[in-house]
């Protein structure tokens, strides 16, 4: 198999981006840099596009080595013919490679190695070429009865060479390919109830669907199921159409071997094929749901991760308890803490006075923009309380902050590091306030896996999520920019190029030597070499510094092409980039003639305009704030009818949850989200989204509500 032209027909792209791309990835180029700066080479393939193609590399290498292996393996046996041979080049997956390997696989005791010790295996050919003139069955096999090696009557001889088709018959290629095909687009899944009782499983008590509909979230119940006793789960499949495909890679008509051989196709497909290929589709199933669930995942906490910031205002955060009172912490714009207290306004201390004088006396005193609770365990009450006095504050809003992670986070090492003088539960109320402040920043400090804006997270291939819910933490830190000066060493280590060691020493460079002034300061760093600094300079800002350019996404690498495009209008690169129309030069000089005279691919070009522009830009300005809520609602408020505004906190499989101002998210399943067909809700919705949705269903009873999105 040609990798590059595999990639190039999969990726719809050249040759030479593909093998500009490969040769990038081996070379150690991060991909954040590879799809900010070096365009020209990659066709401006984004992030995302070059994650996937760099995982399709690395299947296909290992599947070349696999391929490799195998051949090398049958080769030491001797077994190795131009045929196998032409087979393992044809195999386009793992699983043909497998099937073409499986009758040269040392195998543990069979059925089968037990006849063949037993010198049966001739008998066995002599059953498979079903002679038309073969004598009797068991007139061959009495030829076998050998009582030394065990074989006592022509039955057992008859029986053992049976054994020895059957599994011929399990171990053949192109009838499990077969097979396969047959099970993916046929078969059914089927599950039954393994308890008598009730549970979140009745759903699947008796249900049935077909393995090429069933939705990923469905797999992911049913294993779950199963794995805690609730379930018995099935694969089911036609046995006389999948024994006669069996059947017909072996049995010859017209011989009086022909029966045995057909009982022996018969067994080798109801003990050995349908176990397997059924243990095969189960996990295929697995898989595939997972990876679903996975991208639902990263499409998830992308958006959640590139919130915007309410940057420049003083935010106080709550952290709800009812038996341990409310944690309180005040914020600066810089996010340094200014006031930490607690509070009792909820059951059953019901402290409302005393809870209102502090509160006051830090909304007063530190000119508090924004309030921030949290949606865990007593969040309802101490929202009611925080509202009923908001009249009394003046121009002051408030937003429910998903909490999820904020203990993990306070319990970890990295908690005690950063505030050492705070208990567990301050520091939950200090992260909540820095998640409305600024949630990159924030939630880079947290296991993605417990931000908790996907589903079945638990059930997943641990290091498959980590791999892309990393990758997606990287892509938008490096998206937004970092500012050196201030960031901490675990937004650090998200930089393109900057391990959690190199992290740390840029951070203790900055406190032994004060703020950095340029870029190229950076070089000073211990353990900042050359290749370190090529991938996070263009990620880093310096603020105020002594360069301009090192406040904008324009790499040092291209600093020479600025200073030309500068010299080409006659000005100052401080002129340059303090929002100089520099666009309108470039349109009458021609993208093409402008990039070539100063040294840069057009794509580039484009990119310095853009940073030239906005100096200091964070893309996340252009998304809307969230939503600072004045009132409260509660789910008797509701009702059938109503019209809300409200903000997307998950999206799932089968739909989307929506915080529409109760204690309760909303559910719009997919068929409610709009009225066109949509396969997944993540192509209409997005975590953070503001949306519009109206009232169908409240269930008190079971603390659901149904809402749509339709005919609004």
């Amino acid at each position: 198999m040609n990798i590059v032209t595999a990639l190039c027909e999969q990726f719809e792209t050249s040759i030479t981006i593909v093998e500009n791309i490969i040769k990038l990835i081996d070379d150690d180029n991060t991909i954040p840099f590879i799809a900010r700066y070096r365009k020209e080479m990659t066709g401006s393939m984004d992030d995302q596009k070059l994650r996937e193609l760099c995982e399709r590399l690395n299947y296909l290498r290992s599947l070349e080595q696999r391929r490799e292996e195998v051949r090398a393996l049958i080769d030491e046996q001797g077994n190795l013919t131009d045929e196998i041979s032409a087979a393992l080049n044809k195999a386009a997956i793992l699983s043909e490679i497998e099937d073409i390997y499986r009758p040269f696989r040392p195998k543990r005791k069979t059925r089968a190695s037990i006849a063949k010790q037993k010198g049966l295996e001739p008998l066995a050919m002599l059953f498979l070429e079903q002679s038309p003139d073969s004598p009797p069955p068991l007139s061959l096999a009495e030829q076998y009865i050998n009582a030394e090696m065990g074989v006592n009557s022509a039955e057992e001889a008859l029986a053992g060479a049976s054994d020895i088709i059957a599994e011929m018959a399990a171990d053949h290629a192109s009838v499990r390919r077969r097979l396969r095909v047959m099970f993916t687009e046929h078969a059914l899944i089927i599950s039954k109830s393994a308890k008598k009782e009730d549970s979140v499983y009745a759903d699947y008590y008796d249900f049935s669907e077909p393995v090429r509909k069933i939705a990923g979230h469905r797999i992911l119940a049913i294993d779950r199921g199963e794995r805690e006793g609730f379930l018995k789960v099935s694969v089911e499949f036609d046995s006389e159409r999948a024994v006669s495909i069996v059947c017909s890679a072996f049995v010859k008509q017209g011989s009086l071997c022909t029966e045995i051989v057909s009982v022996a196709c018969t067994d080798g497909y109801t003990r050995l094929i349908y176990p397997s290929i059924e243990r095969e589709m189960r996990s295929i199933l697995t898989e595939a749901a997972a990876e679903a669930a996975i991208r639902v995942f990263g499409q998830n906490l992308r958006p959640l991760l590139m919130q915007p910031p309410i940057l420049g205002q003083v935010i106080m955060a709550i952290d709800p308890g009812f038996r341990t009172g409310c944690k309180v912490a005040v914020i600066d714009a810089q996010s340094a803490v200014l006031d930490t207290g607690v509070i009792y306004p909820v059951p059953p201390h019901n402290k409302f006075d005393e809870a209102e004088r502090i509160l006051t006396t830090f909304v007063k005193k530190h000119n508090v923009a924004a309030i921030a609770i949290g949606n865990g365990t007593a969040g309802r009450e101490t929202e009611q309380f925080v509202v009923s006095l908001l009249p009394k504050w003046g121009n002051v809003g408030y937003c429910i902050v998903n909490e999820a992670g904020a203990s993990v986070y306070s319990a970890s090492k990295l908690g005690a590091d950063e505030f050492p003088q705070f208990d567990v539960s301050l520091r939950s109320a200090v992260s909540i306030a820095r998640r409305l402040q600024d949630p990159l920043a924030e939630l880079v400090k947290i296991d993605p896996k417990s931000i908790g804006v996907g589903q079945y997270q638990h059930d997943l291939p641990a290091k498959q999520l980590e791999e892309t819910l990393s990758g997606v933490v990287e892509d938008c830190v490096n998206a937004v920019g970092v500012d050196a000066n201030t960031a901490s060493a675990s937004l650090l280590e998200k930089v393109s190029g900057i391990s959690a060691a190199l992290a740390k020493s840029v951070v203790n460079y900055r406190e032994e030597n004060g703020a950095f002034i340029s870029r190229d300061q950076l070089k000073k760093v211990p353990k900042l070499g050359p290749k370190a600094f090529l991938q996070c300079a263009g990620f880093l800002r310096i603020r105020n510094g002594s360069n301009a350019l090192d406040n904008t996404g324009v790499h040092p690498e291209s600093y020479a092409a600025v200073k030309k495009l500068a010299k080409l209008q006659g000005i100052n690169i401080s002129d340059l980039a303090g929002g100089l129309d520099t666009a309108s030069f470039v349109a009458a000089m021609g993208d093409e003639q402008c990039a070539e005279a100063i040294g840069v691919g057009v794509p580039t070009l484009t990119d310095i305009i853009a940073e030239l522009k906005k100096p200091g830009r964070d893309p996340r300005e252009d998304l809307p704030l969230p939503v600072l809520r004045t009132d409260v609602l509660e789910m008797s408020d509701l009702k059938a009818g109503m019209v809300l505004a409200g903000t997307v906190r998950n999206v799932i499989d089968f739909g989307a949850f929506v915080d529409i101002g109760v204690h309760q998210d909303g559910l719009v399943h997919i068929s409610q989200i709009c009225d066109k067909f949509i396969k997944h809700p993540s192509e209409a919705l997005e975590v953070g989204k503001i949306v519009k949705v109206k009232v169908l269903d409240i269930d008190m009873k079971k603390k659901r509500i149904s809402l749509t999105m339709k005919g609004i």
